[in-house]
């Protein structure tokens, strides 16, 4: 079986096709709210709405079912290290370097450098488990 990180990599890549699905239907909604008569001006508000889609799928996905869409497929789930479902705090602090690549990648290398997890997984005391299926 691979291991939890090449795992956890996997569901980042297939939460990023999820992710891509929803923002696809989203500019198609803002493309009928804006109109047809300027229709490259729906990307203007793509910087600003991007980022909290990504936010509030992460925060909602990781609270409410412990798991993302792609964390889920790859049988992962996050939990407090104390063994219970995570807090409101700890999801949001924990998937504030998910907005964009580049701070995710020195979470990662940071963590790694203190010979630990993510650096963010450390601050909010979670952890990325096997589900154990």
């Amino acid at each position: 079986m691979a291991s939890v990180f090449s795992r956890r990599v996997v569901a980042y890549i297939l939460d990023f096709f999820v992710l891509s699905a929803v923002m696809w239907i989203v500019s198609y909604l803002l493309f009928l709210v804006i109109g047809s008569k300027n229709i490259y001006s729906v990307y203007q508000y793509l910087p600003y709405v991007v980022p909290v889609l990504i936010l509030v799928y992460f925060i909602l996905c990781e609270k409410f079912a412990g798991a993302t869409i792609g964390k889920a497929l790859m049988y992962l789930q996050v939990k407090s290290k104390n063994g219970m479902d995570i807090t409101w705090q700890q999801a949001i602090v924990r998937n504030l370097t998910k907005i964009y690549w580049v701070p995710i990648i020195f979470d990662w290398l940071i963590g790694k450098i203190l010979k630990s997890d993510r650096l963010l997984n450390n601050i909010t005391r979670t952890i990325v488990i096997d589900d154990g299926r």
